[in-house]
């Protein structure tokens, strides 16, 4: 587990949208700290987890089967406490995406990660296929949001579509939500 959280905070250390919504004032440890909840209390507890190269790359979906609701709900003030003073910008992000998320059951990419030092290696596509596959054996669609434009197209070599194009609030990223349809 603690590769894996290690493994999330450096994937997001530089990350447009947690650069945006999590506090400068030890940002990494916020960031590392931020993406072990969503590990720990929602991807372990109502979702699925993926773990390639030793750690080196986790991906976090939640699935249909079980309602994230209440982990999202035990950890939306450590969230708080980790954007810090930028918590309302997260809030605003938040309400942003909203509208352009599925309203039918999906499986969610939640976050996914790869050691900086391990990028370019396949370890992405390993831990993210799994669940493309099994959102696919359930007839589900699955769904993302991507704050790096170069990740829009490797997420479309795995099928997935740009179901809308944002800027988000408080001079905040550009953010993609795609979409895969079931195969």
């Amino acid at each position: 587990m603690p590769t894996a959280v290690r493994t999330l905070g450096r994937a997001f250390a530089d990350y447009p949208f947690t650069r945006h919504v999590v506090d400068a004032d030890d940002h990494e440890e916020r960031v590392r700290r931020f993406q072990e909840l969503f590990l720990t209390r929602v991807g372990m507890v109502y979702g699925r987890v993926w773990v390639a190269g030793a750690g080196r790359a986790v991906a976090v979906w939640t699935t249909p089967d079980r309602d994230p609701g209440p982990g999202f709900a035990a950890v939306g003030p450590l969230i708080g406490e980790l954007a810090g003073a930028r918590k309302a910008w997260f809030d605003a992000a938040d309400r942003a995406l909203q509208p352009f998320r599925p309203l039918r059951p999906a499986w969610f990419l939640a976050t996914v990660g790869v050691d900086p030092d391990a990028q370019g290696q396949g370890l992405g596509r390993a831990v993210i296929r799994p669940g493309i596959e099994a959102a696919d054996r359930a007839g589900y669609p699955a769904f993302l949001e991507t704050s790096t434009e170069r990740n829009v197209a490797f997420y479309q070599r795995l099928g997935f579509a740009v179901t809308a194009e944002i800027d988000l609030p408080d001079n905040g990223p550009r953010t993609w939500c795609m979409l895969r349809e079931p195969v």
